[in-house]
């Protein structure tokens, strides 16, 4: 097992104000991933006018995802709070794809933790903004001072590890499955990387990826509801 490498590896560079910036797998896994969600919401757009009263083919599968999404918000934020329905439809389609990428034979996009990070950061931002708006600036300075004023550094602490805590959990357990999948492959010899491999797949790749993109997405939905107050 020699010479096995599993970094997010460069495929070419790009030069932006006199500055050199590399373009890695993930980065192009990303775009894929972007471009294909875009295009199926696209085709979803356009035939909406065609849907029929009684829905059957593509408008049946359509409207499963919109009812999942829409139950499941609900049910994890409150009926007030369905609106967040489409935003957090579009992040859970984003990780599943994602972390389903790995079945392509390709380096999921979230096994960059650039990319975790980043969506971790929007849920960061999002608590923040709606604690303020709701709350008022007065009730959100307070809040870091409950139950005891000298808990101050703690929640501090609490509140910024948030999107540490939801970034790494999801890039760890797929970068994790990046590499035990790769082993297994550089330990089986010859036709056997054909079969062997599949039933892990299912696992690493599939209920795991799935698994994780929903953990993602409902610890949000609670951090944001959490944060808006009545």
């Amino acid at each position: 097992m020699e010479g096995l490498d599993f970094s997010n590896k460069y495929v070419f560079p790009v030069h932006i104000g006199g500055e050199e910036f590399y373009i890695t797998q993930s980065i192009i896994s990303t775009w894929i991933v972007m471009a294909a969600l875009i295009i199926f919401a696209l085709v979803v757009r356009f035939s909406i006018s065609r849907f029929k009263q009684v829905p059957k083919g593509f408008q049946n599968v359509v409207e499963i995802i919109g009812e999942v999404v829409n139950t499941f918000t609900i049910s994890t934020m409150g009926e007030r709070n369905k609106r967040f329905a489409a935003f957090y439809g579009s992040v859970f389609l984003f990780l599943l794809f994602s972390n389903l990428w790995g079945l392509l034979g390709m380096r999921p996009p979230t096994s960059d933790l650039a990319t975790t990070f980043g969506l971790a950061l929007m849920t960061f931002v999002m608590v923040q903004y709606y604690g303020i708006k709701t709350g008022g600036i007065k009730n959100y300075i307070k809040g870091f001072f409950e139950p005891l004023p000298f808990l101050l550094p703690l929640n501090v602490i609490g509140e910024l590890a948030t999107p540490v805590s939801l970034s790494f959990r999801l890039f760890g357990n797929i970068v994790a499955g990046v590499i035990i999948m790769g082993l297994i492959y550089a330990a089986l010899p010859g036709l056997t990387k054909i079969g062997v491999p599949a039933v892990l797949h299912v696992y690493f790749d599939v209920f795991s990826g799935a698994l994780q993109a929903f953990i993602f997405v409902m610890l949000s939905m609670i951090f944001v509801s959490n944060a808006i107050q009545e």
